[in-house]
């Protein structure tokens, strides 16, 4: 007799979002949807809701002159439901709608959020609820007070919502080519009310649901904060403050930026250091970069954000982990410490995975497209890490690509969102460990 199987979390949550990039697809197929009244093409629709779906914001079109307010409103609603994740949304209709939240619901969630147990699921997503409306509707109120100057009153209200939630949701999208096509804010530079604005719901979105939770819990006592807390607090600080001195005293200090001001190389500094973790906007020429500042932008755009986030990339957690890695090796300790406590074997294991299968993909793609389209490798690379760490920044060969590397990015954003342990899992067979163990052997490595 067959045995009923029931869908797994690990299941259920990319199909939950391979569902919504259907739905987005064919919405943004009709007719009023675009500008032109023709709708967009399988390929563009396909992409496009890829891509705002998966929280990445790289495009085929600009956002603003080619899809009317119907097509950036489905836009958005699919950057919003990605950026919390469908499984989110869906038990937070349930709540609203008195329904019952069961305890499948809980342990779907739970792998959703990335939340270290199934009890307070329902409190936290009630916080996840909460700090994502005082966020989003704090920095539409502020982001106003810019371009409610620049344009007239309701546009300005729009574009300040639109962005605002494209930024906590790190989706990279803008609204901006009204001014220049795929400028996106260029024209900013040297705003501090857009710039310092965007740069904390950024952050904000990026440091993960379970890091909320603490906060709200212990408030300033980051002593009793949880290990992970504490590593993704202080890896974002070591990463943003490395990040700007970088930008500030070499890359913005280079000859091609000497137009800027000091208070605009300052802002500019903060801000790309910060956007590639992963939101996708930029507020200076990323073509105009030297080698080396293209390459630290990679870099962060794969590091991305904390677990359990709006934000893509293999984590921050990841990379602290093997880190802490070759600090245990170099002391000759067995175990991995952080804070006080050891790192779990587990952990440890599925960093050193989801560090492999990132780089692979990322290289692999990357070359893959500099093969097929003729692209140097650096501009093919940047697409290959903008897509898998669903940050959406591009060096301005999106739209140049051939259908083939169009699937391929597609591919890699819809890996990068939905993450590459819970596609292992989705598609694992294995009915898990048996108890058995092999004989030890011996590898020497390094």
């Amino acid at each position: 007799m067959k045995k009923n199987r029931q869908l797994s979390p690990a299941q259920i949550i990319p199909l939950s979002f391979l569902a919504m990039i259907l739905l987005g697809t064919l919405l943004l197929m009709l007719p009023f949807a675009t500008w032109d009244g023709r709708g967009a093409g399988l390929e563009t629709a396909l992409f496009t809701a890829t891509s705002a779906s998966c929280v990445t914001g790289l495009v085929l079109q600009d956002t603003a002159r080619y899809w009317t307010l119907f097509g950036q409103i489905v836009i958005l609603c699919l950057i919003q439901i990605g950026g919390m994740g469908v499984v989110t949304m869906a038990v937070i209709i349930s709540m609203f709608s008195g329904r019952k939240i069961g305890l499948k619901e809980r342990w779907v969630m739970q792998e959703s959020i990335s939340a270290p147990q199934v009890g307070g699921i329902v409190r936290m997503t009630g916080l996840i609820l909460k700090v994502t409306l005082a966020v989003e509707l704090t920095g539409a109120a502020l982001l106003a007070l810019s371009f409610c100057r620049s344009m007239n009153t309701g546009k300005g209200l729009w574009y300040a919502l639109f962005h605002s939630i494209s930024a906590f949701c790190n989706a990279g999208f803008d609204l901006m080519g009204i001014k220049e096509p795929c400028s996106s804010l260029t024209a900013f530079t040297g705003d501090a009310i857009v710039n310092i604005t965007l740069v904390f719901i950024i952050l904000i979105g990026g440091i993960g649901f379970a890091t909320w939770s603490d906060v709200r819990e212990y408030g300033f006592r980051i002593h009793r904060y949880s290990q992970q807390s504490k590593i993704i607090l202080v890896t974002t600080l070591v990463l943003v403050l490395g990040g700007f001195c970088f930008m500030f005293f070499y890359e913005f200090a280079l000859p091609q930026w000497a137009g800027l001001s000091l208070g605009q190389r300052t802002l500019a500094a903060l801000f790309q250091t910060v956007t590639p973790r992963t939101a996708g906007f930029n507020t200076v020429d990323l073509n105009a970069m030297s080698g080396a500042g293209k390459l630290v932008v990679l870099c962060l755009m794969l590091i991305g954000g904390a677990p359990g986030s709006t934000a893509g990339g293999f984590k921050m957690t990841t990379i602290a982990v093997l880190l802490l890695c070759v600090r245990a090796a170099y002391r000759g300790r067995e175990s991995a410490e952080a804070f006080g406590r050891r790192v779990p074997d587990k952990s440890i294991r599925n960093a050193a995975a989801v560090f492999m299968l990132y780089i692979l993909l990322f290289v692999g793609v990357g070359i893959a497209i500099c093969c097929i389209d003729g692209v140097e490798l650096m501009p093919a690379l940047f697409e290959a890490a903008s897509a898998v760490a669903t940050v959406g920044l591009s060096l301005g060969i999106t739209s140049q690509l051939s259908t083939i590397s169009h699937l391929l990015l597609i591919l890699l954003m819809f890996f990068g969102r939905v993450g590459g342990l819970t596609l292992i899992y989705a598609v694992s067979t294995g009915d898990g460990p048996t108890g058995a163990r092999l004989p030890m052997g011996r590898v020497t490595v390094g």
